[in-house]
Order: C-alpha cells, then sequence, then structure tokens
C-alpha cells in the first residue's frame, strides 16, 4: 500500500514537473511547505495564507494573498478567484517566482518576462477588466504610503492622482483638460517597466523559500 502510493506521487510530480519545468526535487520542496501552510490538508485556503507572520506588515499584503487564488494566475483560462487551491494550482503560482534558467533564447526570455509581467498587473487589475483604472491604482499607492504613518488619505490620494497622470502623459502624449484617461492597460504596464528588472524583484521571501534556485524553463 505504502510502495503503491509513493509510486503514485512520484508519477504526479513527473507529470508536474514535465509541465512546468520544476525538477523532482523541487517539487518536492514546494509540496512540503505546502502541506505545512495547509497544516497537512488537501488544499489551502485565503486563511492559511494570511495566517504566516512575515505578510502581517506587507503593504500589499491582501493583493499577494489573493494573487494565489485568482483563476488568471493558475493556467484556466477565466477570470474570477477560487477559495481554496491544491498543490496543483499553488505550484502553477510559483512559476511565476522563478528566475530564468540559462540556455533560454532571447524570444523565451521575453515570454518568461512577460508573463511574470502580467501576473503583477493581475494583482492591481482587481476587477479583472484589463485595465488598472485610477481606483485601484489609488488603492495600491494610498496602501503603501499607509505605513508612512505620517501621511494621510488625502495626500496619499493626491500623490496617486498626480502618478496616474504621469503615466497618461507618458503612454498618450499630452492630453486635453477634459480627455477621460481609462487606466493603464497592459501594453501601458510593459512600456512603463521596460527596464524593470524582473528578475531580481519576483519573490516569495515571507514562503521561507529559495527562489534562486528554482530556475523557471527547463535548462538545456
Amino acid at each position: 500500500m505504502g510502495a503503491s502510493q509513493s509510486a503514485g506521487t512520484e508519477h504526479e510530480f513527473q507529470d508536474l514537473a514535465d509541465r512546468t519545468g520544476f525538477s523532482l526535487e523541487q517539487i518536492g520542496n514546494i509540496n512540503k511547505r505546502f502541506r505545512q501552510l495547509s497544516n497537512n490538508e488537501e488544499t489551502l485556503s485565503r486563511e492559511d495564507l494570511a495566517s504566516i507572520p512575515a505578510l502581517d506588515n506587507n503593504p500589499i499584503r491582501a493583493q499577494i494573498i489573493n494573487a494565489f487564488f485568482d483563476k488568471r494566475n493558475l493556467h484556466q483560462n477565466e477570470t474570477g478567484t477560487v477559495q481554496e487551491i491544491g498543490f496543483e494550482e499553488f505550484l502553477m503560482v510559483m512559476t511565476h517566482f522563478r528566475p530564468a534558467a540559462m540556455g533560454l533564447t532571447e524570444e523565451e526570455r521575453e515570454n518568461l518576462r512577460r508573463e511574470k509581467l502580467r501576473f503583477l498587473f493581475n494583482m492591481h487589475d482587481t476587477d479583472s477588466d484589463g485595465t488598472i483604472n485610477l481606483e485601484e491604482y489609488r488603492r495600491v499607492v494610498e496602501e503603501l504610503l499607509s505605513k508612512a504613518g505620517t501621511i494621510g488619505q488625502e495626500t496619499a490620494k493626491a500623490i496617486a492622482d498626480a502618478a496616474m497622470l504621469e503615466v497618461a502623459s507618458t503612454t498618450r502624449g499630452k492630453m486635453e483638460p477634459d480627455e477621460f484617461y481609462e487606466g493603464i492597460t497592459f501594453e501601458n504596464f510593459l512600456q512603463i517597466l521596460n527596464t524593470f528588472d524582473i528578475e531580481t524583484r519576483m519573490h516569495v521571501r515571507f514562503l521561507h523559500m529559495d527562489t534562486a534556485t528554482l530556475r523557471c524553463g527547463k535548462s538545456k
């Protein structure tokens, strides 16, 4: 019975390795962390992630937690959220945090970069309409500045509005006084973060995992 169960787990891990590019050892380590977080249950809940002490003071704690339950990040080709995720879904989210493997072509590296930036974009496009609008942008800025303690809500709102106006001028050029700016599209997002070093910024330290060893894409 035990040998059969072990063989089944190994077969499942091999299938996941073929689909994600993770090695069997990496998948085993991630599975151990998943089991710790879920209290050895088959699924992980929002409450499980919310209980991680390292997330308590993170200004975008809510967005980070929601990202693990966002269907757009689970390779399901649909929008909306789920209440719980299994290990496979957890692993799919983890693929966004790995550095690129050695030996990838420029096209493959660019595709990985776009996937990671799409993940970041989804975190702030909370209504899944394909645009980060002013209200969503204000929310992020207010949460980031709230930790300063000395900045009030109105000041944070003014900073967010000014920053959004700067984004509009960068992506669309000069706008008329009465012209409405819908918000930041993903293409705008790529343009704004053109020189952003995503490889050194994407990490999951709150999970106590070394993402530097979880390389993305199969080495050649």
